[in-house]
């Protein structure tokens, strides 16, 4: 494999090998189309003719358009240059989109055929001091969708298949690209992104680019928003590649990851989708060389409720032995992550998952008298978590809870007063006194009175000293 390439299970990588390949069942709308369009006939005649292409164009063009294989191999071994200059002349001076899409079609079955082939055109490229990604980067900006697309899934092979790697500007540029793609709403070749992105980043190089483009964000959207299960496949896969970068895989909890990927797992309803989410935890687990973060990493599993689903899905019936080692693998490692778990880890994760709920260290007394003070730590990193969710978060419950726990840290802390006013956390706690839920309202109440006096024998009381009722389902605990 060329450019560091990862070596891989088969299981994971066979719906890869087949990337394109000729007379596969198609499964994009890319594919699809290329089926229809290798059924077309383009009349090199008429351009001829029309002064549109040379006369050497069109003696190597038509001999080699519609020629077997075996004759396409001798016409590229006795003059490979002839092959990337009629190509080129092709892609630069065609302007009718549907010869073009043939013309790129064509092409990418040629490389489709021979990986190896690829080095022509980067021979060809170094000979002339260009560069090799022009021709096909200029077609990215082309109105017809297919030709975009087809453009650039021959940009990834080249960049994957040829013995050296893709520069850093133009792999820059492409990434950027591919990152946008993926975000496009509605993207009807989402799935032509996605299987380019599978390609690319199975280099590590170009993982790092990736990453370095926040492309890692770009995936999280799209897989938050529920995809169909093919372009979930395709997104964790590459979420995998990139966590077999050790240094990459350390840093793969910020920004929702691990939620996210927990959440697809417990809607996954193809096997394929399960085993790909399965193999990204491991690395996640196993490929970080920090203890402390490799168990920050499985307690945010454990916080996702993702070692419930695990166990769940250890009681059926399962073939893939990929899946049933991971499972295996990773239900012992989420529960030696929980064995000495303090109440004050416990509640480090869940604020660090975004996944508030009412466990029981939210309604201890004993947990915030001993422990409100460690919001503090690392420059106040949990109380601005708990500030930011206020600021972000639509979820009632999540809501409720971090209101509740801001107005526990002032009781505890009370110079902490000062500090959440400085955060915005005060007035984000005063306008949820108004909102429609009634537990996120009756939990801003309480917490503003608390921001608000000193006498906490008074907190949660009406004037004539009986207790403030919380609203009816919300769960009892002691204010």
């Amino acid at each position: 494999m060329s450019g560091g390439q990862t070596t891989s299970s088969s299981h994971v990588i066979e719906d890869l090998e087949k990337l394109g390949s000729v007379g596969q069942i198609p499964t994009s709308k890319l594919q699809e189309h290329a089926e229809s369009v290798r059924k077309n006939n383009v009349n090199w005649k008429s351009y001829l003719q029309g002064q549109m292409i040379s006369q050497e164009v069109y003696n190597f063009i038509s001999q080699f358009d519609r020629a077997s294989a075996e004759t396409r191999a001798k016409l590229l071994n006795d003059n490979p240059f002839q092959f990337v200059v009629v190509f080129r002349m092709l892609m630069e001076g065609i302007s009718r989109d549907q010869t073009l899409q043939y013309v790129l079609t064509m092409l990418d079955d040629v490389l489709q055929e021979d990986k190896g082939r690829v080095e022509i055109f980067k021979n060809y490229a170094k000979k002339k001091k260009e560069s090799v990604w022009q021709p096909f980067f200029h077609l990215l900006d082309r109105d017809d969708k297919f030709i975009v697309y087809q453009a650039s899934r021959i940009i990834a092979k080249i960049a994957c298949w040829s013995k050296e790697l893709m520069e850093r500007k133009s792999l820059h540029s492409y990434m950027v690209w591919l990152k946008d793609q993926i975000k496009i709403p509605n993207n009807e070749y989402l799935l032509s992104a996605g299987r380019c992105l599978q390609m690319m980043l199975r280099i590590d190089t170009y993982r790092i680019m990736f990453v370095e483009v926040d492309g890692v964000s770009a995936i999280i959207s799209v897989l938050a928003g529920s995809p169909s299960f093919q372009v979930q496949y395709q997104l964790v896969f590459c979420l995998w590649c990139i966590s077999h970068n050790s240094n990459l895989a350390a840093s793969m909890n910020r920004g929702n990851i691990i939620p996210t990927l927990a959440d697809v797992l417990s809607d996954a309803v193809k096997e394929k989708v399960t085993r790909i989410v399965l193999a990204t935890f491991r690395n996640l687990v196993d490929n970080v060389k920090e203890e402390t973060v490799r168990q920050e990493h499985a307690l945010a599993m454990v916080q996702c409720k993702v070692l419930k689903h695990l166990e769940l899905l250890e009681g059926r019936h399962i073939q893939d032995e990929d899946v049933i080692d991971d499972l295996k693998f990773m239900i012992e490692k989420l529960q030696e992550s929980i064995r000495d778990l303090s109440s004050l880890d416990e509640y480090i994760t869940e604020v660090k998952s975004g996944r508030l709920e009412w466990s029981p260290v939210h309604k201890s007394d004993r947990f915030w008298h001993e422990n409100a003070v460690h919001l503090n730590d690392h420059n106040y990193e949990l109380l601005k978590m708990l500030v930011r969710l206020l600021d972000t978060s639509r979820d009632p419950l999540v809501l409720s809870v971090a209101a509740h726990d801001i107005g526990e840290y002032v009781r505890y802390y009370p110079r902490g007063k000062n500090i959440v006013e400085q955060l915005g956390g005060k007035q984000l706690v005063m306008q949820y006194m108004m909102h429609t839920d009634p537990n996120v309202k009756y939990e801003a109440l309480i917490a503003v009175q608390k921001l608000m006096v000193h006498n906490w024998e008074y907190v949660g009381k009406k004037p004539d000293g009986k207790q403030l009722a919380p609203p009816a389902g919300s769960i009892p605990r002691r204010a």
